[in-house]
């Protein structure tokens, strides 16, 4: 069997099993490696080149995680949660709700998507946002009986397709930095092809998977226990001052500069780092407070960098086993000469590497320069070409145990211990855009 299918499988079943991510990845890398005929020490020698690799990846996280806080210095979570919580107080609400729609859930929900996306591009801070604003909330999910699972299919929609799709902050990286660059150099010119129309169907298949977590699958209330953290986290969120004129004004213009920055640098760092130093320019992070609130961001984010760093050792195992490429080329010819088979395979593939790998980032370059010439072969169009990479790429992102867009959100959720990552986050989060958009994919493939 191929040594990517066995990695990818090692790790997703001891994930399931409730081993931890990172020892899972391990294990999985070790699988791979001795089946692809690398052997314990040189599979434990690129593993670590891959760590090695993620530490930028770490250190951004870190950084993002001390912006984050430097915006809550500023009071705009506060300002959220506080508001919630009037009006659950105002209206009486404490254990339950009484009917299963109302104006404060579906206020939430819309609050929760439009920071998601935002946080990709308006206001570049990533994850970080969730274990910031999510928190003082659990309280007020808890009491309108909100199913977690409806949230964290709701933040990884926003977390997915906004980079998919729009090509702005981090879409403007994944869509033309990565996926239009990479199909250039591997000889197939896409430079006048619109990006966001061949990605508009697939993230029709995203948006589909959003819609019926919302109306079908988590539309009736779940019961979740208060516990000491949640009364905890919602106490000092309603303790916190008011925001002030000056606050304001300051956290607006650091994240408009954070945002200048990472697009003129092409950085998530700088970005973030130069936010951060506005915040203590202005004075609304004290110089004495800076090292507490920088730590206090590289806490919140550590164990999401962790298990980033990770990710890439698996990685690059991956790519050091060489079967990437023949995994691609065995499955197409099997199907020698039908489009429709051939588009099925290529985003199969690609689901199972960004499984293993954890971003979609990272997938694009390995699989771009196998698939471009394998469409042509097949007599894709450039533009259907453009939608079965992106897709293949975009595919397993949501759902895999090891992405920043199942990790952050189960970050927030699972403060209190009742939000399990593996089956609460993943497997909802597979189900619900995996499925829709691999479907999607395949009609962008033959439709365009």
């Amino acid at each position: 069997m191929n040594a990517v299918v066995i990695a990818v499988a090692v790790m997703l079943i001891l994930s399931l099993a409730r081993v931890h991510v990172v020892l899972s990845l391990l294990l999985g890398a070790l699988a791979g490696g001795l089946a692809g005929g690398l052997g314990l020490p040189k599979t434990m020698e690129v593993f670590q080149t891959g760590l090695a690799n993620g530490a930028q990846i770490a250190l951004s996280y870190a950084m993002l995680g001390a912006f984050a806080v430097a915006i809550a210095h500023s009071g705009l979570p506060q300002m959220l949660a506080n508001a919630v919580i009037r009006r659950l107080d105002n209206n009486h609400v404490r254990d339950s709700v009484p009917g299963s729609v109302n104006t404060i859930k579906w206020g939430l929900l819309l609050a929760l998507l439009a920071m998601s996306v935002m946080s990709q591009n308006l206001i570049p801070i990533h994850i970080a946002f969730i274990p910031l604003i999510i928190p003082p909330l659990l309280l007020v999910f808890n009491r309108i009986q909100i199913d977690r699972r409806l949230l964290a299919c709701v933040m990884t929609f926003g977390l997915v397709t906004t980079y998919m799709w729009l090509p702005v902050g981090f879409g403007e990286i994944f869509l033309k930095q990565i996926l239009v660059a990479n199909i250039d150099n591997a000889g197939l010119d896409v430079g006048n092809i619109n990006v966001v129309q061949a990605m508009t169907i697939p993230a029709l298949g995203m948006i589909t998977g959003l819609l019926i977590a919302i109306f079908i699958s988590y539309r009736k209330p779940r019961i979740y226990q208060n516990t000491t953290a949640d009364v905890e986290a919602n106490h000092q969120a309603s303790s916190q001052p008011k925001m002030s004129l000056y606050r304001s004004m300051v956290a607006l213009l650091a994240i408009v500069i954070s945002f200048v920055v990472q697009l003129w640098a092409d950085s998530l760092l700088l970005g973030a780092m130069i936010g951060f130093a506005v915040f203590m320019a202005a004075g609304v992070v004290r110089w004495g407070e800076a090292d507490s609130v920088f730590n206090s961001g590289v806490k919140m984010m550590a164990m999401i960098g962790f298990i980033m760093i990770a990710a890439q050792g698996f990685a690059e195992v991956m790519k050091a086993t060489g079967q990437i490429e023949p995994l691609v080329q065995a499955s197409a010819d099997m199907f020698a000469g039908n489009k429709g088979m051939a588009a099925v395979v290529m985003l199969v593939v690609g689901l199972l590497v960004t499984m293993g790998i954890g971003s979609s980032f990272s997938t694009l370059p390995i699989i771009a320069s196998i698939y471009v010439p394998l469409c042509i072969s097949m007599g894709f169009s450039p533009m259907a070409t453009l939608a079965i990479i992106g897709t293949a790429g975009a595919l397993g992102d949501a759902g895999s145990p090891a992405s920043d867009s199942t990790l952050g959100p189960t970050s927030g959720l699972n403060m209190d211990g009742q939000h399990d990552h593996i089956r609460d986050t993943v497997i909802p989060t597979f189900l619900h855009y995996n499925l829709p958009l691999m479907i999607s994919g395949w009609v962008a493939a033959m439709v365009l």
